[in-house]
């Protein structure tokens, strides 16, 4: 038994104790704990594929061990490799498109200062990320088909152009299209993330600021980007994990035979080489490799993050 200031008796909290309290919130932990060890962990035994050519009918015990083999044909894959190109070119322009983009609009919306536009426009720009690539993709080729999309009739009414732009089958325009609908996708969700940091930067600051005759440029460069740091470098860390990875269903569909060069990434090398080949070896090989690369890429930049006076995500 201690006591507090008031003299009040507290009761040591112990696990019985902690349990009997909160029993109901564990019991609805259960579940998620449930979902996430059996969909992220309960698979790993499986990864000893890797190292075997695996046959599915002869299961684990029959399949023949081949070692690194495995990783051996994959690095001497042209497929593979021009995959792993393509993934990289196209994750690292997202990260440079895509990252300062809600940054930018979380800025610009915490500046705004009708509340009742403010809510609308948040609502507008986060909607997107709960929709599906499918849904994504019927309107992207709603509006930018060559000759019957929506934005070609337009601009070619008004006379800007004499013929329909090849925004999702000219592998160039679709590497820009590409990019712009996964910016669009993605860019509500990261505000609302920034927004959320920036309410926690004391007032007080702003109002000294003002005081001092700092404008609102100088106050969102000097007060606001600082005060949301932590966020920023936390968030670039989890992307740059992220840059060995690719998005099947985004792939495919905005993918067609003639933008194959630029649509072909490593998410349909593994849906090409493990479900239609059957070499499930070879694709589990791929995934292992992405997730190490990720990892590794990780903890690089957040020991880069430290060294720099970060606090890093680790």
């Amino acid at each position: 038994m201690a006591k507090n200031k008031e003299g009040a008796v507290m009761t040591k909290m112990t696990w019985k104790n902690a349990m009997k309290r909160d029993w109901q919130l564990y019991l609805l932990l259960l579940f998620p704990l449930a979902m996430v060890v059996i969909f992220n962990y309960a698979a790993y035994p499986g990864l000893r594929m890797v190292f075997m050519d695996y046959n599915p009918v002869k299961g684990y015990a029959g399949s023949k061990w081949v070692g690194l083999d495995t990783f051996k044909k994959i690095f001497r894959d042209a497929d593979f490799i021009r995959a792993l190109k393509s993934s990289i070119v196209f994750n690292l322009l997202d990260l440079l498109v895509g990252f300062p983009t809600p940054i930018i609009l979380a800025l610009i919306l915490n500046e705004l200062r009708y509340p009742r536009f403010k809510k609308v426009t948040q609502t507008i720009l986060y909607l997107p990320h709960f929709l599906s690539w499918a849904i994504i993709g019927s309107v992207a080729y709603t509006m930018f088909r060559p000759t019957s999309g929506l934005v070609n009739i337009f601009l070619m009414n008004i006379g800007v152009i004499e013929q329909g732009i090849p925004f999702l089958t000219e592998k160039w325009h679709w590497a820009v299209t590409y990019l712009m609908i996964g910016v669009w996708q993605g860019m509500g969700w990261g505000t609302i993330i920034y927004l959320a940091a920036i309410t926690g930067i004391s007032g007080d600051l702003y109002e000294a600021a003002m005081i001092d005759g700092a404008n609102r440029w100088e106050r969102m460069w000097h007060i606001t980007l600082p005060g949301i740091k932590g966020t920023v470098v936390t968030l670039l860390i989890m992307n740059l994990g992220r840059v060995m990875g690719s998005n099947l269903e985004r792939l495919t569909v905005f993918g067609n035979t003639q933008v194959k060069d630029f649509q072909y990434q490593l998410a349909v090398y593994i849906y090409n080489k493990g479900l239609q080949s059957g070499k499930y070896s070879m694709a589990t090989a791929v995934n292992l490799f992405q997730s190490l690369v990720g990892l590794v890429l990780v903890l690089l930049s957040d020991k880069i993050a430290k060294l720099l006076g970060e606090e890093g995500l680790l």
